[in-house]
């Protein structure tokens, strides 16, 4: 069920490769560990999508925020982690920091020039009070343990 939805502004569609960010960030989730060790997210069912939004407004792009030193494109990334029940408090915040530091380091570059100004943002959510949850996939045995 570890599914992490990624919505960012469009200009920064030419900016970053968003599609090595998803990979980055799969990469991320399968390496976390309950306090046991063992494997939190399933390889099988690990998924990362991400969307550009076409028709955004962030912060102020008017006068003030080029008073401020901005230039008014502004960009904006915000990640979801959205897990089902039952991890401990000290698991969410290890998968939370853990994606806060891969979406950083992959977006060092715009972080870091002066005239890019950037929002991100990493919220994990747990799945509460399911009413429905179904699955049929030929990933899980994929990657089941013989």
């Amino acid at each position: 069920m570890p599914h992490v939805v990624i919505l960012y502004t469009g200009n920064l569609e030419a900016q970053t490769d968003m599609g090595a960010l998803c990979r980055s960030i799969a990469d991320t989730m399968l390496t976390i560990r309950t306090e046991d060790g063992s494997q939190v997210f399933p390889t099988g069912g690990t998924r990362v999508y991400a969307y550009p939004a076409p028709h955004y407004a962030v912060s102020d792009g008017g006068a003030a925020g080029r008073a401020a030193g901005g230039d008014g494109d502004y960009g904006f990334v915000y990640i979801n982690l959205r897990m089902g029940a039952g991890r401990s408090p000290a698991v969410q915040k290890a998968a939370g920091d853990a994606l806060l530091a891969c979406a950083r380091a992959h977006l060092a570059p715009l972080f870091d020039h002066p005239c890019r100004h950037l929002g991100l943002t990493v919220q994990v959510d747990e799945a509460p009070g399911q009413v429905y949850d179904a699955k049929h996939s030929t990933l899980h045995p994929l990657f089941a343990r013989k």
